[in-house]
């Protein structure tokens, strides 16, 4: 038996320290464990450190942004090593030896410094907001307090997973049609400019009154070539103007209430804000986090301003000691059947449950509806494309082909 030093977070957020008799130092973490604690340091009582530890780093570095899969890792492998049995400033060390990127090793480094010092786990994530989320820092700050560390952790990180999932799917499903639109874009100011201004000499020579669609690509070929920096500059300040406009809190309430009324496209994005909305939601109730923080967390990441003004608004409403389905029966954005499944969650106690539930739904709905216009933009696109292609050659060979015609017949 050997006796451990140990500092370590009550169920009430306390800092206790003391020392335990222990066959080993994963005996002595099952034990603390036992007692409800979440272990933050555990050392031998000679004071000699686990195999591994390093010197602390200077606090005051800033820490980059992590990338959402890295962070996603790090999350699972937290919660397993803390679930496992070491202690949590013993698993940073190790996840900081591991870090593939300077930013998440300088990140760990940050957590050892200041978790070392006495500082809850939650705080120390505050020094670094580019990798851990307002909803991250809360959840873990939830997870301290009810001393379900792991648990907060491997849900945390299924939140994590499954949203990137979702992430992907948006991306897949817009990255083939912006591809396609710039190719086809690019097809035709070459041919507007570097291929109808060949055939001009050769019309001109031939003295003959031009077909009507002749003339009109003939005449977009000479503004093109006349006035192509003025086009091309005027494009890209019209791009850049419309990005800052939508920085402005104006903007950006234009812009995403502009994206669900899209024809094809606003039900898909509504159906994601719908899906984000309700796993956050659930994911952080079920954590314990107070429905209040919750609620203004979800307003925060809800990613589209229209959803995120209506949870503000729900939030006031349950401040006042209202119900949370009744601000939302009045927003458009949110479907009969969700508020209807939030109501019956309130009644009944099983809000979290009823919320995962629509948050599966609208992943399935999500992942259905990317499928299907997959299937659909690609011949449309290929259709478009042709129309276009098609058109200006049509136009350069209208009058060819009319004059080999004339002249067979004569």
């Amino acid at each position: 038996m050997s006796n451990f030093k140990y500092a370590a977070k009550s169920a009430s957020g306390k800092t206790v320290e003391g020392t335990i008799a222990a066959g080993s130092k994963s005996e002595a973490v099952a034990e603390l464990r036992k007692q409800n604690l979440v272990v933050m340091e555990l050392d031998e009582a000679s004071g000699k450190k686990a195999k591994g530890m390093r010197q602390p780093i200077t606090f005051g570095k800033v820490v980059p942004k992590g990338k959402k899969a890295e962070v996603v890792i790090f999350t699972r492998q937290l919660a397993t090593m803390v679930g496992a049995g070491l202690s949590l400033l013993e698993s940073l060390e190790v996840l900081g030896y591991q870090a593939e990127t300077p930013g998440m090793k300088l990140c760990c480094e940050t957590l050892v410094a200041s978790v070392r010092s006495g500082s809850d786990l939650s705080a120390a994530m505050e020094q670094c907001p580019k990798v851990f989320t307002s909803l991250y820092v809360s959840m873990v700050k939830a997870g301290e307090v009810s001393g379900q560390m792991d648990i907060i952790l491997n849900r945390l990180a299924d939140y994590q997973e499954a949203a990137e999932e979702l992430s992907r799917e948006i991306k897949s499903a817009m990255t083939y049609p912006v591809i396609s639109m710039v190719l086809v874009l690019g097809i035709t100011a070459f041919l507007m400019i570097g291929v109808v201004p060949t055939f001009k000499d050769v019309f001109d020579s031939l003295d003959a009154e031009l077909p009507a669609i002749t003339q009109f690509v003939l005449n977009i070929s000479d503004f093109l070539r006349a006035n192509a920096g003025s086009v091309f500059g005027g494009a890209i300040l019209a791009a850049f103007g419309l990005v800052m406009f939508k920085r402005t809190d104006p903007g950006t309430l234009l812009y995403d209430k502009t994206i669900l009324r899209m024809p094809v496209f606003g039900p898909l994005f509504t159906k994601v804000c719908l899906a984000r909305f309700s796993r956050t939601f659930a994911t952080l109730i079920r954590s314990g986090v107070p429905i209040m923080s919750t609620l203004d967390i979800v307003a925060r990441t809800a990613g589209n301003r229209v959803v995120s003004d209506v949870v503000l608004k729900s939030r006031e409403s349950v401040r006042n000691g209202n119900m949370l389905s009744e601000p939302l029966s009045g927003a458009k954005v949110f479907p009969p059947m969700v508020v209807r499944m939030i109501a019956i969650g309130e009644k009944t106690g099983a809000l979290e449950t009823l919320l995962e539930k629509i948050a599966e739904f609208y992943d399935s709905q999500v992942k259905a509806q990317v499928k299907a216009l997959t299937s659909l933009i690609e011949p449309l696109l290929i259709a478009f494309m042709g129309i276009i292609v098609g058109g200006v050659v049509l136009a350069i060979f209208a009058p060819i082909l009319d004059m080999v015609g004339k002249l067979s017949g004569g």
